[in-house]
């Protein structure tokens, strides 16, 4: 009998996390539809500003190398490193944004009352987080590999784990982004900012300066590169390699998520939750 119980209470607990699931995923697509300019813009302007860097680069390679030996590859690396910048951008700003606006329209606190709990809920939009900003990099992906012709080694056993994990590290520092925006508000400057440390973090120098490594993002950079350009197999990395992905990964995201908690505190604390 206890165990009927059991196994009923586990189900209906199931049940309500894809219940959950199911409503955050059809409010962010209800979004990207209910503005399809803003959602088009944020395609068109990521492909044009890879076209001036891809194609400028090209033609630079054309005239120092016809286009071959290492500043070739370098191209190849342009595209990898774009399809990972894709997607940290779209992990990062939908993580902020999506935080801060719950607090502009005042319903941050309502999501502290439901009966998941605002850590569950938090985890939730998570998830669909990384499913989102891995659908826009495989979206640019396609477009970049499409426009220039070239080809990678695409191994979804290697490259999926590989970017999700990467994406976990960036997603840490979103939390630490929103919970200052929850204290301090108007800090929009600074959070675009970061789009430009996001560059420097997957060009991250890793065999000039081996401990850049401990950085979001570098790990994952390096290992992507190494996948997708020369088809290194996910069970060729070395053990030490994997395990330093999987630790700044989770390290960033468990940190990122207490500073976030922490600055909720202060905002409670000072009343200014909902305020902007």
């Amino acid at each position: 009998m206890t165990d009927t119980i059991g196994h009923t209470r586990q189900s209906d607990a199931n049940a309500g996390l894809t219940t959950l699931f199911k409503a955050v995923a059809a409010k962010r697509i209800h979004l990207l539809v209910q503005y399809p300019v803003n959602t088009f813009s944020q395609v068109v302007t990521l492909y044009l500003f890879f076209a001036v860097v891809f194609f400028g680069g090209r033609e630079a390679s054309s005239r120092v190398a016809d286009g071959t030996g290492a500043l070739s590859s370098t191209l190849d690396g342009v595209i990898v490193g774009w399809f990972l910048l894709t997607m940290a951008q779209a992990a990062y700003f939908g993580l902020a944004s999506n935080i801060i606006r719950e607090s502009q329209w005042g319903t941050l606190e309502q999501l502290h009352m439901t009966p998941y709990g605002f850590g569950t809920v938090v985890a939730v939009k998570t998830v669909w987080n990384v499913v989102e900003s891995a659908g826009w990099g495989l979206l640019i992906l396609a477009l970049m590999l499409l426009t220039t012709g070239r080809s990678l080694v695409i191994d979804a056993v290697a490259v999926v784990p590989i970017s999700i994990l990467s994406i976990l590290s960036i997603i840490g520092v979103g939390f630490v982004f929103a919970g200052l925006a929850l204290v301090y508000k108007r800090i929009e400057k600074v959070t675009s900012l970061l789009q430009f440390a996001l560059i420097g973090l997957i060009a991250a120098p890793v065999v000039e300066i081996p401990a850049t490594r401990l950085l979001p993002l570098v790990q994952g950079s390096s290992m992507l590169q190494a996948t997708m350009r020369q088809g290194v197999e996910l069970t060729e990395f070395p053990p030490v390699a994997f395990a330093l992905l999987v630790g700044t990964a989770f390290g960033y995201l468990l940190a990122g998520y207490v500073v976030f908690l922490v600055c909720m505190r202060v905002a409670k604390r000072r009343g200014v939750m909902g305020h902007y």
